[in-house]
């Protein structure tokens, strides 16, 4: 019996959270700050360094944030984001603010077939997004597929946001994904790996829960900032931890400066 007041307990203190995290009062804060920082870039006003922009409304630390600075800073866009790992769509999500509370839409791409159906009847449901939700697809990913898969999904051409998280195979997804022109990107980088420029070798079938826990996976920061110069991006800031990185595609938000290696190695604390 108590395990089971405790579920309800939970359920209804998860449901409370939502509510306040997509209330008229969120979103009119979060609309105001986002027309604050574009008032500031169109008019050549100085802003803010993007270490003080971040905070946590969907995302698993403080990518909120900093996503809501670039892409206002960035002027008007697609309106439409790419989340490839993105578990259920909404906790700890890189794209659930800008779906639910800022009006964008988009995919959501996961491995696991539970997660997938809960966040799509999630979407569907909700007062916000059940007009338009969010496309899902349920899809294990690799470089050979990951076209397809997004294509599929009905993205093509110009979008807003890349948000890459499939803890192994990110650096591989992000170098074969053509199909799409991503304006800003943020991908998971390691920098427990050191200043090296190193990728893990690619494993189709790479899953990291299974994987042994002495490999080394993923890709260090040195490596993914390469990948991005060589795809036309420049790396533009990092969560509060240093291992979730944003890129900003060369020709996008010219006012946001561009942050260098070593800085982003001492912003890191993993």
């Amino acid at each position: 019996m108590r395990r089971l007041v405790r579920r309800v307990l939970d359920a209804a203190d998860e449901r409370r959270r939502l509510d306040e995290r997509t209330s008229p009062a969120t979103k009119i804060a979060l609309r105001s700050l986002f027309l604050d920082y574009r008032r500031r870039a169109e008019s050549g006003g100085p802003l803010p360094s993007v270490w003080d922009t971040g905070f946590r409304v969907f995302s698993q630390f403080d990518e909120d944030g900093v996503l809501l600075f670039l892409l206002a800073a960035a002027g008007e866009g697609p309106r439409r984001v790419l989340d490839l790992g993105a578990g259920n769509g909404v906790h700890a999500s890189n794209c659930a603010n800008l779906l639910l509370n800022l009006g964008f839409d988009g995919l959501l791409v996961d491995a696991d077939a539970e997660k997938v159906a809960w966040g799509k009847r999630f979407y569907a449901r909700h007062p916000d997004t059940k007009e338009r939700p969010p496309a899902t697809a349920q899809a294990f990913l690799t470089r050979e597929n990951v076209d397809e898969v997004v294509r599929r999904g009905g993205l093509e051409g110009e979008i807003d946001l890349l948000s890459i998280d499939v803890d192994g195979n990110d650096y591989w997804l992000w170098e074969a994904l053509r199909c799409v022109r991503p304006r800003f990107v943020v991908v998971e980088a390691h920098p427990e790996l050191g200043r090296e420029e190193y990728v893990m070798p690619y494993e189709p079938s790479f899953v990291w829960s299974t994987a042994p826990r002495s490999g080394r996976h993923g890709a260090s920061l040195l490596a993914l900032v390469r990948l991005a110069e060589r795809l036309g991006y420049r790396p533009v800031g990092a969560n509060q931890y240093g291992f979730n990185v944003f890129f900003a595609r060369e020709d996008v938000a010219p006012a946001v400066q561009t942050i260098g290696v070593e800085e982003l190695f001492r912003r890191a604390r993993i």
